[in-house]
């Protein structure tokens, strides 16, 4: 199948017109098939759509169009690879019954995880960048790719009614259990939140390894994997960073007494985020960062937990009990993040200069 899109490529692609392509997998392309093109001096990225995942590749298309617009007058510090237009000007493109994006190939590095606390800086001046560079498209323009993503009161609800259903719990389900629905206040915060905070266009998926560093790691050379660009707030995309990236390991391990928050990359997170989006962001847009990461750590063991329970229909595990420990190990950053609020909160103090 790979060399047969050769000719159907060249003919839906102007840039690909008369160039002798080379084509061959690109990497593991756990969600969309992934595919390098190299014509001997340039290479592409082609991506085979997963619609399975995402069942709205329509609204990606619309919302990244919105953003080629906004780039073609107001450039950002960092490549953004968007879809490369096809002949009808259009970023999806369909061939043999399946869809196709093509994207301009960006060299650099990228990381599973940090290796200095600079990075943690560097990475979250990058989201930050992106957000206030974005904000004049407006998030209230982009349309939902995952409905309710990050919708902590939904996740909450869902995971009281699937819970509600199970007849027997081990004791140490019930523990974990008990600890979720104990988080009805902070569920509550979130919906004072929501009602405040302006939708800003957010990333909603901010591991380190959605970007793409220079070769020396000093600096972000592009943003990648945005199939989940859409509206949301501000909060989520730093908490995400808190998440994935302040914690002492990741969320698949299983040595309990090692995780723990990180405080000094919480730091240097919020350092490089505020820088990013200070000038745009609202006074109720700060404060929110300070529970962020609380926020998506909760969101994440909420979904890990209720899917365990449905049976691990949702996220891939490597053996049956990995939804289980992935919520115990969330729970368990969750309870770190909650004890260290005051250390969080004087971080946040010293770098936005604001009272809590």
């Amino acid at each position: 199948m790979i060399p047969s899109l050769i000719p159907a490529l060249t003919s839906n692609y102007p840039v690909l017109e008369n160039q002798a392509i080379t084509i061959k997998a690109l990497g593991e392309g756990l969600i969309h098939e992934t595919l390098l093109l190299d014509n001997g001096s340039e290479q592409w990225v082609l991506q085979g759509f997963n619609e399975a995942v995402f069942n709205y590749p329509d609204r990606i298309d619309y919302n990244l169009g919105l953003l080629s617009i906004h780039a073609e007058t107001e450039p950002l510090a960092f490549l953004l690879p968007l879809p490369i237009p096809n002949k009808d000007g259009k970023g999806l493109t369909e061939i043999g019954g399946k869809k196709y994006r093509l994207f301009d190939f960006v060299k650099g590095a990228t990381l599973q995880q940090i290796n200095h606390p600079h990075q943690a800086y560097i990475a979250a001046q990058a989201y930050g960048k992106f957000a206030a560079w974005s904000h004049e498209v407006g998030g209230e323009r982009m349309q939902e790719t995952i409905p309710n993503f990050h919708r902590l009161d939904l996740r909450f609800e869902k995971l009281v009614a699937v819970s509600g259903e199970k007849s027997t719990l081990s004791p140490e389900e019930t523990e974990i259990l008990d600890f979720y629905l104990s988080q009805q206040p902070l569920v509550d915060w979130y919906l004072t939140q929501i009602d405040q905070l302006p939708l800003r266009i957010t990333h909603n998926d901010t591991k380190i390894n959605n970007l793409i560093f220079a070769e020396d790691l000093q600096s972000v050379q592009a943003l990648i994997d945005l199939d989940t660009l859409m509206g949301g707030y501000l909060m989520y995309d730093f908490g995400d960073l808190v998440r994935t990236v302040a914690c002492s390991l990741p969320e698949t391990a299983t040595q309990w007494d090692a995780i723990h928050l990180i405080p000094e990359l919480f730091r240097e997170l919020l350092t490089g985020y505020w820088e990013g989006v200070k000038d745009m962001a609202t006074p109720e847009e700060a404060r929110s960062l300070i529970l962020g990461g609380e926020i998506m750590t909760l969101i994440m063991g909420l979904r890990f937990f209720t899917d365990h329970l449905q049976g691990n229909i949702y996220y891939r595990v490597a053996y049956p009990e990995q939804n289980f420990h992935r919520a115990k190990n969330q729970m368990i950053l969750l309870k770190n993040q909650q004890e260290n609020r005051e250390t969080l909160k004087s971080f946040w103090e010293k770098s936005t200069g604001m009272k809590p």
